[in-house]
């Protein structure tokens, strides 16, 4: 763990091997990492309270429901996710972007972009005049 990483306890994960987190990541109190299939946090990236991120799901077949499945989230560079937000198995965040509190992420954010509410939307982009940031 990169000593520049912070958390607020209580922080919750069913495995915990599973988690990279990268540099100057902070994570807000009762955060939940459900990591069976891997979760990546890129640097700078911040977790608001609650956070959920979920990697686990079962099968629709209710015959099968005991089955379940897992797939990585990753998390790019520079991403805020607000309070409450849960974002599903298999998605991935592109670098800058903001998910708004309480939104359900259930498919992959384009870098820059702001998405809110269940399932979550893009609303806008990220607009910034920042000069380009190594990707370290």
């Amino acid at each position: 763990m990169d000593p520049s990483f912070r958390f607020n306890p209580p922080f919750y994960t069913d495995f915990g091997h599973n988690i990279t987190i990268g540099r100057n990541v902070f994570i807000n109190w009762g955060c939940t990492l459900m990591d069976r299939g891997g979760i990546t946090i890129g640097n700078n990236s911040f977790l608001g309270p609650n956070v959920q991120l979920i990697t686990i799901n079962h099968l629709k077949d209710p015959y099968r429901r005991a089955t379940t499945v897992c797939r990585p989230i990753v998390i790019g560079r520079r991403v805020w996710i607000g309070a409450g937000a849960t974002v599903l198995q298999g998605v991935k965040v592109g670098d800058g972007a903001i998910i708004g509190a309480a939104a359900v992420v259930t498919h992959d954010v384009p870098a820059g972009a702001i998405v809110v509410g269940n399932p979550a939307h893009v609303i806008e982009q990220v607009e910034t005049d920042a000069p380009a940031i190594s990707p370290q």
